[in-house]
């Protein structure tokens, strides 16, 4: 399943949702591939489009890792690269499968190739009360170290391979939120004029090269 680009800003959350969890008006930190980070205010929040099920008519985007209360701006980094980590990993192969709690969702990351799920992103952040033990950055470093799905993304086809740049821009901890379009732009021109795989394209757009 592929997204477009934006897909998540032209198919914003359900305006029930943005009511009732007082967020409406947010800010997308991230979009790639129908996963995104959401912010206002002390307000941090993961987005999600879920899959075509021909059982839900339509399921909409889906709200999960609800954090109301934003400690610092380490917080809002994790999880726009947590965002873009989960974006790259379904343009690679790997189903997200959501699973509704109220007005949030969990989500299961799962293997194709086994239909098992690997990983697990709950519907909210379990805070102090609840121990505090999951957060972005160990999602995040969950979601890193497990294997590939599959072959890597076809870098034929420049919406794709644009979409993958750009995550691979917004999970790196160097390039800033603001200059990632910009990275993934330099780093697509790279790649239509040398032979370099995408990680090596972003470290050299973030070095000049042209």
């Amino acid at each position: 399943m592929s997204f477009e680009q934006g897909f998540l800003a032209s198919h914003p959350l359900p305006t029930g949702i943005v009511g009732a969890l007082g967020i409406g008006g947010y800010q997308l930190l991230a979009d790639v591939a129908g996963v995104g980070a959401g912010r206002l205010g002390s307000h941090i929040f993961l987005l999600v489009a879920a899959d075509p099920d021909p059982n839900i008519p339509d399921p909409g985007t889906q709200i999960s890792l609800h954090q109301p209360k934003l400690k610092d701006e380490t917080d809002a980094v994790a999880f726009t690269q947590l965002a873009a980590q989960l974006g790259y990993m379904r343009l690679s192969g790997y189903r997200l499968s959501l699973e509704r709690f109220g007005l949030r969702s969990k989500i299961h990351l799962v293997n194709p190739a086994t239909g098992g799920v690997v990983a697990t992103i709950p519907d909210r952040h379990p805070g102090k009360l609840f121990g505090g033990g999951v957060t972005a950055s160990r999602l995040l470093a969950t979601a890193r170290s497990l294997p590939p799905a599959g072959p890597p993304p076809d870098t034929a086809n420049p919406e794709l391979m644009r979409q993958v740049l750009l995550a691979l821009a917004l999970r790196d901890e160097s390039v800033s939120g603001a200059e990632a379009a910009d990275v993934a732009d330099r780093a697509l021109a790279l790649l239509q004029t040398k032979a370099l795989d995408p990680p090596a394209a972003i470290e050299a757009a973030k070095q000049g090269e042209s």
